[in-house]
């Protein structure tokens, strides 16, 4: 059974890899999140000008690389000249240690053909990708491995009715809000994960009571972006059956801890 839809899992996922340590999104991001022992990997799609699906979290290339303008507008070759290394800093700006030591962006492709077998938690942020993701997916038979996640109910649309599970977008967890509060669970959900932030827009989500109407239908609640010990120990105490980190080795030593 795919680990990112066991309703009876405990798992830590690793935020773009290992974003608080490493460039978010990267191969060694993703590199230092397996070699941990993480139960997946959870990364952002998007396309480029070309029809190329790209990791990339942000609409544009500003914030984590050298270069600046949106994913959509830049070819692959543009987007591969850029350094999504030489942004990150983790002493407030004095250093930069990962600038110019020849990180790419990658492509899709790339990174299944780097990660053949760990679960990933993909989430695609615009439509235009879920086509060429669905056969990237198809060709690297990998489809018993993922979970298609979104807040774009467009973008799952694609995937729903074939053998790639998805996650509930941004709609399927607005339906399900008010019967969380009142506990009322519909028969059956239509997806196989529910992955939720604690906030939204900074309005409180009540994630441990959605994921107690979810687990009654059988679908595991993952949150992210949890880095705190004492909040992953929480929400596992509740019934989260995912914590989603940009640190996934203090989650790791957490889960140890909790037995």
């Amino acid at each position: 059974m795919n680990v990112l839809s066991d309703p009876a899992a405990r798992i830590v996922v690793g935020h773009r890899g290992a974003a608080a340590h490493f460039p978010e999104n990267t191969a060694p991001s993703f590199d230092h999140a397996v070699s941990l022992g993480v139960d997946a990997i959870e990364f952002d799609l998007r396309v480029s000008r070309d029809g190329v699906v790209v990791v990339n979290h942000d609409p544009t290339v500003d914030r984590t690389t050298d270069g600046t303008g949106a994913v959509a507008e830049l070819t692959v070759a543009e987007l591969k000249k850029l350094d999504p290394g030489a942004r990150f800093t983790r002493d407030g700006g004095r250093t930069f240690p990962w600038k110019g030591r020849g990180l790419q962006i990658l492509t899709f492709d790339e990174l299944l053909a780097r990660y053949q077998s760990i679960p990933l938690l993909i989430e695609v942020k615009v439509a235009a990708a879920a086509d060429g993701a669905r056969r990237a997916i198809e060709q690297a038979q990998s489809s018993g491995r993922v979970v298609i996640d979104s807040l774009a109910c467009d973008a799952l649309a694609p995937f729903r009715g074939s053998s790639i599970l998805t996650g509930a977008c941004f709609d399927d967890v607005l339906r399900i809000f008010p019967r969380a509060l009142i506990g009322s669970a519909p028969e059956k959900l239509s997806y196989s994960a529910v992955c939720i932030p604690r906030w939204y827009n900074g309005i409180p989500i009540p994630v441990r009571r959605i994921a107690k109407l979810a687990r009654s239908r059988g679908v595991p609640t993952h949150v992210w972006t949890v880095n705190e010990a004492d909040a992953a120990r929480s929400l596992w105490s509740a019934g989260i059956n995912g914590i989603i980190s940009d640190d996934p080795e203090t989650m790791l030593s957490v889960r140890r801890s909790l037995g």
